[in-house]
């Protein structure tokens, strides 16, 4: 690709892609208000310099009509089509709609200090700061927060959403080529923010599925007893796999707040 190995200009799925197609079509409208701006401001600083004694003086010059119409009507249609670009796009890019591709992956995702925790339901097993997804099959992200309000960011695949405590909040997201893919915290959120960062692994449904085993095979198992010390407040935490989920773990991960705000409101 032309564009710099840059994430957000080289993404590797679906709505990466569509999402740096809009940034292009608005630079693109953007700029022909822009380029002709730049152009004319060396022209005229060239063109009425104090030395150029051809170029016209007109002191009591005010306004033409169709000059002012023509400056006037181009930067309106610009914004025009713009928001009717962005409105449509909006509502294509909706983090929540279904993708597609078929029945998608569920991950349900915890910001904690500072580290990620991923739970595959389906699959009954856990990580930290590591995810596996099949290539060209929609993974849908439940995000969530035992910790200050996160936000949960893939660059190559798509855009972010926030984690925030007693709620859940979706995105859905397809990683079109196998490869390894850095995901970040995008929300500052204390000190170990800029440490919060987890790695994601695109690979072929089979390898995928012998990752599944692999896990399965290892001794550790995410019981509410692991998961309090777990959440404890660390920094830069080594992805770690668990075999097993605890029945329920992640329901209560939200609910908890909902039962305390209960609780407080009753007092």
């Amino acid at each position: 690709m032309w564009l710099p190995d840059i994430a957000l200009l080289n993404p590797k799925g679906a709505v990466g892609l569509s999402e740096l197609g809009l940034m292009i079509h608005a630079v693109e409208f953007m700029l022909i208000v822009a380029l002709p701006v730049y152009f004319l401001v060396f022209f005229f600083a060239w063109r009425y310099r104090a030395g150029n004694t051809k170029a016209a003086y007109s002191p009591n010059w005010e306004h033409a009509k169709v000059d002012e119409l023509i400056w006037w009507a181009i930067p309106f249609e610009i914004v025009l089509i713009l928001g009717a670009l962005t409105w449509s796009s909006t509502h294509e890019l909706d983090p929540r709609a279904p993708l597609e591709g078929g029945a998608p992956l569920v991950v349900e995702v915890v910001a904690l200090d500072w580290k990620w925790l991923f739970i595959y339901p389906e699959q009954n097993i856990a990580t930290v700061n590591y995810i596996a997804v099949p290539v060209d099959r929609p993974v849908r992200f439940d995000v969530t927060a035992d910790a200050p309000m996160n936000s949960f960011w893939i660059p190559r695949l798509g855009g972010q959403i926030y984690a925030m405590t007693g709620m859940v909040n979706s995105l859905n997201l397809v990683a079109n080529e196998p490869g390894t893919y850095e995901g970040v915290s995008a929300n500052y959120s204390g000190i170990g923010f800029a440490k919060m960062k987890f790695v994601v692994k695109a690979l072929p449904q089979e390898e995928f599925d012998s990752w599944v085993i692999s896990v399965k095979a290892s001794s550790k198992i995410l019981t509410h007893e692991e998961y309090a010390l777990l959440a404890l407040p660390s920094i830069a935490n080594e992805p770690a796999h668990y075999a097993e989920v605890e029945q329920n773990l992640y329901n209560m991960i939200v609910a908890q707040f909902t039962e305390r705000a209960l609780h407080s409101a009753h007092e």
